[in-house]
């Protein structure tokens, strides 16, 4: 099964579904990497630390088939340089599709600045953010006058984040769900479960497909085979324009 992506706005496409390890132990990332080739994604979040075993893992998979992303925490030039270079390493990679400064925290302009380098370089095909708000994201824009590819943020039915989304649209960011099930909490919400039992689908399946249809990226993860595969199985429906508007009532602005 094909997953959808979405055109970034240097014309690197990202797919809309991403399998992410952060929360993992780097055992347990490498084990669910490995599942998560087995049921068919190609893309990959990956998190600070995981990155040599989920290199390991994808080792023999075409890189042309694959999207990598790597994380660097705000803190400085040479320091996101440097984390830049070790991810890579890791991973057994000489370029990733994107690199994400993660956090507002620090030096994040010159953070920037190195990822910028590291685009030009040929390191990275793509650079995006983790993290920032309208605010954070206005500073960046006017120090560097550079607009990043994607922000990466906490975005799930219960929390979403329309200002931040309607900011994305005018400047042509992509948005990524870092949660897009609240971490599981929404999956016994009584309005996912009732549209899960409307359409035969489990309530993770509802979430995920909403994010689809929304337009954003959704990071899913999980270290079990089953929650994986069920996690893929959501591109032989479509929710209803009615039942879109039944999830958007549900914005209540829940952070987990």
């Amino acid at each position: 099964m094909a997953v959808p992506s979405l055109a970034l706005s240097d014309g690197v496409r990202i797919p809309q579904l991403l399998f992410g390890v952060a929360g993992l132990t780097a055992a347990e990332a490498g084990r669910a990497v490995r599942i998560a080739l087995d049921t068919g994604y190609r893309g990959f979040d990956t998190a600070p630390g995981t990155e040599a075993a989920v290199g390991a893992a994808l080792a023999g998979v075409p890189r042309e088939e694959l999207f990598v992303s790597v994380k660097v925490p705000a803190q400085g030039y040479d320091a996101a340089r440097r984390a830049a270079d070790a991810a890579l390493a890791a991973l057994g990679l000489d370029r990733a599709d994107l690199c994400l400064l993660d956090g507002t925290k620090g030096a994040f302009t010159d953070t920037w600045r190195a990822l910028s380098r590291l685009r030009a370089d040929g390191r990275v095909r793509a650079v995006g953010v983790a993290g920032f708000g309208v605010s954070e994201l206005r500073r960046l824009i006017d120090a560097t006058g550079a607009v990043p590819a994607v922000n990466q943020v906490e975005l799930h039915p219960w929390l979403q984040q329309v200002p931040l989304r309607e900011f994305h649209a005018e400047r042509g960011i992509v948005t990524a769900a870092s949660s897009p099930a609240a971490n599981a909490a929404l999956l016994a919400d009584e309005t996912v479960t009732a549209l899960a039992a409307k359409y035969g689908k489990t309530p993770s399946q509802i979430v995920l497909r909403w994010h689809l249809q929304a337009g954003t990226v959704a990071v899913a993860g999980s270290a079990t085979t089953t929650r994986t595969r069920e996690n893929f199985g959501i591109f032989d429906f479509e929710l209803a324009d009615d039942d879109l508007a039944v999830v958007a009532e549900l914005d209540n602005g829940t952070r987990v």
